[in-house]
């Protein structure tokens, strides 16, 4: 896929308006997907402060709610963009909902697992254990593992770099990875 199909990708956003990511084209790009009702939801903070601190040099979060681990983004897009906005304000661009796995996996998401198959985590730490542990089978590489997976993408559309799940927004590994991308 070429850089230009990346920004051209037909989207939607949360409430219901025609977009691409070429409205972004020369931002550095976090994107994340999403759900409402996840362990992982409260990254939500750390997302909003992320986008807080370093919007004005360039960085947008791309939010895009999923629904495809345990059912856990049931919401309709109008219940995501009010829970969003009530619960975290949430004010960075949120997208509505897509599939990030499986057979409707959207055409993003087949992008962005081609160009960046396996995900970074914290040292120490492994998610797909995790998951195990809890009775849950993962994905299996390139797919996403789990809600709350980045993906960050370079000013030119190319994707840099993606990290697990259960990696914090404020991690430093995502921090420093923002800051030379900016």
């Amino acid at each position: 896929m070429t850089d230009q199909s990346l920004f051209d990708l037909p989207l939607t956003t949360l409430d219901g308006a025609p977009a691409t990511l070429a409205a972004w084209r020369g931002k550095v790009l976090l994107v994340v997907n999403t759900a409402s009702k996840c362990g992982l939801t409260p990254q939500y903070d750390g997302l909003v402060a992320l986008y807080s601190r370093y919007k004005d040099r360039g960085l947008e979060v791309l939010g895009f709610p999923a629904n495809d681990f345990a059912g856990q983004e049931p919401g309709s897009d109008a219940e995501i963009a009010t829970f969003c906005s009530a619960t975290f304000g949430v004010d960075f661009p949120m997208f509505s909902k897509i599939a990030v796995t499986g057979e409707g996996k959207h055409p993003l998401y087949a992008a962005l697992t081609a160009a960046r198959p396996e995900a970074r985590a914290l040292p120490g730490a492994d998610f797909r254990a995790a998951l195990h542990g809890y009775g849950i089978t993962p994905t299996e590489p390139p797919d996403v593992l789990w809600n709350f997976e980045k993906f960050l993408i370079g000013r030119d559309g190319k994707v840099i770099d993606r990290f697990s799940p259960d990696t914090p927004p404020e991690a430093d590994i995502i921090v420093e990875a923002i800051e030379k991308a900016l």
